[in-house]
């Protein structure tokens, strides 16, 4: 479970926090934010949110949240590109802005 060390109401200069959703197969909570325009423009551009993955507050992956799926860059192969793991999600809730 990975919950974001902050909320949409007290920021602080953080990114907006666009919701959260339950990965299926572990069960597991995580919510996930959209990545800034500069860090869109380096590695796994094309996915274009961050997921909370761990008890750290800077412990994020990489993704793209659809509505029944996620696809989350785990690692980086011996070229440079993104491996990616499909995640069955449930539960996705969208926060109001």
């Amino acid at each position: 479970m990975a919950y974001a060390p902050y909320h949409n109401g007290n920021r602080g200069g953080k990114a907006r926090i666009l919701g959260g959703f339950t990965e299926k197969e572990a069960g597991h909570r995580f919510e996930y934010y959209e990545r800034n325009s500069i860090d869109r423009h380096s590695f796994a551009f094309e996915y274009p949110h961050r997921i909370f993955v761990g008890p750290d507050t800077y412990d994020t992956r990489c993704a793209l949240v659809k509505k029944t799926v996620a696809y989350v860059v785990v690692d980086e192969d011996h070229r440079g590109y993104p491996v990616v793991e499909k995640w069955k999600i449930r539960a996705h809730r969208e926060y109001p802005v």
